[in-house]
C-alpha cells in the first residue's frame, strides 16, 4: 500500500519507502530522516509529511485522567496534532499518552526548529517560567548551593539513561491506572464484548443459513460493540492486566536500582529517580522552601500530595505531575 503525501512537498516513492522502513516507530507514527509518518484512523503510518512543511507538533488530551481519580470507565484519549505551514492540521489518535510524549521528546531532539507545543501553550509556558523565576531567591546560602549542585549532578546522571526514567514513569502510570480501574467496569466490558460476539455470530448464522437479509445489521452491530470495547482499553489483555503492569513496574524499579548500585550517595530512592523530580527539588531550594536535599524531597512529596483534580495548574505543572505523581502514589510517598 503506497504511503500518501500530506502537505505541499512530495518525495520520490523509493525515498519514502526506504525512509519509512528505517524510521523510528512510536505508536502508530514514525520519525524518519526525511519525513514524519502519521496514521489514518485505522492504518498506521499511512501518511507522510516532510519536516519543512510542518509548523509545529503537539499533544492534545481529550477526557479526564480517570486513572488518577478512580472515576469513569475510560482513561485519557491522547492525540498528536501535526500543524502544517498552510494552516491545516492532522490529528493522530494514540492508544497510550506516553507514546505521544515519547514521540514529541524525540522530535525535540531531532528537529529543534519545530515547536512541540501549541501557540497558546507556548504563551502559558513562558508566563509560567517568568512567574517561577520571580519566586526564586536572589542569593542562596552555601549549603543550598551545594544541594543544588548535588541535584544537578544527579540529573545529569539520570539523563544518561533516559530509557530507564521513561520506563519508571510510564510503568507507574499504567499500574496506577490499572489499580484504580473499578473491577465492575471490567466485568461490564467483558460482558458487552461477549454479547457483541454472540450477536455477531448469530447474525452470521441468520444471514448465511436462514438467509435473513436484515441479519447483516446484527453482524455489524456485534462488531461495533466488540470494537467499542476494545478501543475503551478496559478489557484486560496480555499486556494490560494487573499481573503484567505489576511486573512492568517492578522491573523498572529493579533496573533503576541496578543502574544506581554504584552511586552510594545518589540523593533519591530508585523509585523516584526521575529528572522531573530532581527539577522540582531544585526549584524548592531556589524558592527558599528547603535547604538540604532531604528537605527538598520532603517538600516535593507534600506539594504533590496537595495537587489533585480540584487544583488548577499550568500546562508545565500538569505535564510534570502526570509524569511523576503516579510513582509517589504507588509507593505511598515513602
Amino acid at each position: 500500500m503506497p504511503t500518501v503525501k500530506l502537505g505541499q512537498t512530495a518525495l520520490p516513492p523509493d525515498v519514502v519507502k526506504m525512509d519509512k522502513k528505517t524510521a523510528l516507530r512510536v505508536g502508530p507514527c514514525a520519525i524518519g530522516e526525511h519525513a514524519l509518518f502519521v496514521n489514518s484512523f485505522y492504518i498506521k503510518r499511512f501518511y507522510y509529511v516532510v519536516y519543512s512543511d510542518i509548523s509545529r507538533v503537539y499533544k492534545r488530551v481529550a477526557m479526564s485522567k480517570g486513572g488518577y481519580t478512580g472515576k469513569g470507565v475510560f482513561g485519557t484519549m491522547a492525540y498528536l496534532i501535526v500543524q502544517f505551514k498552510d494552516g491545516t492540521e492532522k490529528k493522530c489518535n494514540f492508544k497510550h499518552e506516553d507514546e505521544v510524549d515519547l514521540l514529541l521528546g524525540q522530535m525535540e531532539k531531532d528537529h529543534p526548529e519545530i515547536p512541540i507545543h501549541s501557540a497558546a501553550a507556548e504563551r502559558r509556558l513562558k508566563e509560567a517560567e517568568e512567574k517561577e523565576r520571580a519566586e526564586y531567591l536572589k542569593e542562596l546560602s552555601p549549603e543550598a548551593e551545594a544541594s543544588v549542585k548535588e541535584l544537578e549532578q544527579a540529573k545529569s546522571l539520570l539523563k544518561m539513561r533516559p530509557g530507564l526514567t521513561e520506563a519508571l514513569s510510564n510503568s507507574a502510570r499504567r499500574k496506577r491506572a490499572s489499580d484504580m480501574t473499578n473491577p465492575f467496569y471490567i466485568w461490564v466490558a467483558v460482558i458487552i464484548f461477549a454479547a457483541g460476539i454472540i450477536v455477531g455470530v448469530l447474525g452470521l448464522i441468520l444471514y448465511f443459513v436462514v438467509q435473513m437479509k436484515g441479519a447483516i445489521f446484527m453482524v455489524l452491530g456485534g462488531f461495533v460493540f466488540m470494537l467499542f470495547m476494545m478501543s475503551s482499553r478496559v478489557l484486560p489483555t496480555k499486556e494490560r492486566n494487573k499481573a503484567a503492569v505489576q511486573k512492568e513496574w517492578d522491573d523498572a524499579v529493579h533496573s533503576m536500582q541496578i543502574f544506581l548500585a554504584d552511586e552510594k550517595d545518589f540523593p533519591l530512592p530508585p523509585q523516584y529517580a526521575h529528572p522531573v523530580v530532581v527539577d522540582r527539588m531544585i526549584r524548592a531550594i531556589k524558592k527558599g522552601k528547603a535547604v538540604t536535599v532531604e528537605e527538598s524531597l520532603a517538600y516535593v512529596k507534600e506539594e504533590l500530595k496537595g495537587l489533585n483534580k480540584t487544583v488548577e495548574v499550568s500546562q508545565k505543572e500538569y505535564d510534570e505531575v502526570t509524569t511523576v505523581k503516579p510513582m509517589f502514589l504507588l509507593c505511598d510517598y515513602q
